[in-house]
């Protein structure tokens, strides 16, 4: 069996290897500390340096009369049997099967949701979490266990319909205990066909999401506790993943529309922007509602369209600047039909702002590649550091995808890295008025660490303006 750092060496070195399995380079740093490589790396080190599966370090040993497998965990049940109350389950790509207590909306026969399972660190705002339009195609893998005590209300909505497609808790869910809450978490999840499941060992999920990646998954929850998880395994193992998916279009408005709502304060609630200094134009790749009202807040006059705008039907509303959102999928599946109108905005040389998946596709536009992380950034305890200026800011993230530092042209700068991985977490053109961040300045973390993008927005807008 070849070590780590052979395979490294046969690849080319970190770089070359990091390339050609689409990762980053910190990912190659933890295969040496692991001094092993994950499973879903092994095809492509295959087909680059011409090894057998039992060269690879960490690769199974074959057994006589058995097929050469990875064991099952020690956390999950044996896969044919069904515990003792439990009444749904989470069956990966793998095989593996994890049993526990369903909630929450049941999964039709034979249409049990499948998609990427990840988790997320935040301690707070998962009603925010679960209607956020960045998390489509997902099932979310909420790490803090006491998920329902604020209940559900009709304010802390990220967008009208959730495409989350169903969570996975540790404990049961708790009755609300919020004085503005509406309605219970699991009637809410009901009203929205949305799938749970409690009593997993989270802890032992997320440290498998941590270290091999993003597992596809089928969340079922059966009204008849019937499970066939011969096609459970199969329908989990046959999902292509999100790499090469364009889920912006799906949750995308459908036609543009305007926005004056601003930022909750308590206790008068939201408000309304009647004196905007500036028009924007926001394309909505999966807009959360929190960031068209920053904007608003800002002094902004918004106009949302759709992701499928062209550049004639954005300019056509004579913005001063142009706005593009978070959202779901590939950025370079999204930036077939959304680059070329971001470079033509570009070239207009009308101020450009991006959040999320609009980071990674103006990044795209100005040259750049994008690649998909191994794990995703997911939470509300995300360092990040402003090249800029020196400060560290906590930050909300939400994305499996990222833009490749080492991809972008001179005429673009790195202004902000992420403390946790080395990640690019924000760019901005030196030769025209654009810049973007990967992170979320709208979620609050910090809890305003990150407000000043907005202001920094409607800065350039002013001095493009006035120049």
């Amino acid at each position: 069996m070849r070590t780590v750092e052979d395979i490294i060496a046969l690849l080319g070195g970190p770089e070359a290897a990091a390339q050609r399995c689409s990762i980053g380079t910190e990912a190659v740093r933890k295969w040496r500390q692991a001094r092993a490589i994950p499973p879903r790396h092994w095809p492509a080190i295959l087909a680059a340096t011409g090894l057998a599966l039992t060269d690879l370090p960490g690769a199974p040993e074959p057994r006589p009369e058995s097929r050469a497998e990875t064991p099952m965990p020690q956390t999950e049940t044996a896969p044919d049997s069904i515990p003792d109350g439990a009444t749904a389950c989470l069956v990966l790509g793998d095989g593996s099967v994890f049993w526990g207590r369903g909630f929450g909306a049941h999964t039709p026969a034979g249409r049990a949701p499948v998609a990427e399972v990840c988790f997320n660190t935040g301690l707070t705002g998962y009603q925010e979490t679960l209607t956020d339009p960045s998390y489509a195609g997902q099932i979310i893998t909420f790490t803090f266990p006491h998920i329902g005590n604020v209940g559900t209300n009709p304010e802390d909505l990220e967008a009208t319909t959730p495409v989350a497609r169903g969570l996975i808790v540790k404990q049961d869910v708790t009755e609300p205990a919020n004085y503005r809450s509406t309605r219970h978490l699991d009637l809410w999840l009901k009203s929205y066909d949305i799938p749970g499941i409690a009593g997993l060992d989270t802890r032992a999920l997320t440290a498998r999401i941590r270290d091999g990646g993003a597992p596809n998954g089928v969340l079922c929850f059966p009204a008849d506790g019937q499970f066939d998880l011969a096609a459970l395994r199969a329908q989990a193992a046959a999902w292509p993943g999100l790499e090469g998916m364009d889920l912006a279009k799906e949750v995308s408005c459908r036609q543009s529309y305007h926005w004056d709502e601003t930022e909750w304060a308590w206790p008068a609630g939201f408000g309304r922007q009647a004196a905007p200094r500036h028009k924007v134009v926001a394309v909505d790749y999966g807009a959360k509602r929190n960031i068209l009202r920053c904007l608003a807040s800002a002094g902004l006059d918004v106009t949302v369209v759709p992701a499928t705008a062209t550049a004639e039907e954005i300019l056509r509303h004579g913005p001063d600047g142009v706005f593009l959102s978070n959202g779901p999928g590939d950025p370079a599946a999204t930036g077939e039909y959304a680059v070329p109108v971001i470079r033509e905005i570009l070239d207009r040389k009308v101020p450009v702002f991006g959040i999320c998946l609009g980071h990674q596709l103006l990044g795209r536009a100005l040259g750049g590649s994008t690649y998909k992380l191994d794990r995703g950034h997911r939470g509300a305890n995300q360092p990040v550091k402003d090249l800029t200026t020196g400060k560290v800011e906590i930050t909300s993230q939400n994305h499996g995808f990222a833009v490749d530092p080492k991809s972008l042209p001179s005429n673009v700068r790195v202004t902000h890295v992420s403390l946790f991985d080395g990640s690019n977490e924000g760019l901005a053109a030196t030769d025209r008025p654009a810049f973007s961040v990967q992170y979320h300045p709208e979620a609050s973390p910090g809890p305003t660490d990150s407000h000043y993008l907005f202001h920094r927005f409607v800065d350039m807008i002013e001095k493009h303006k006035g120049g």
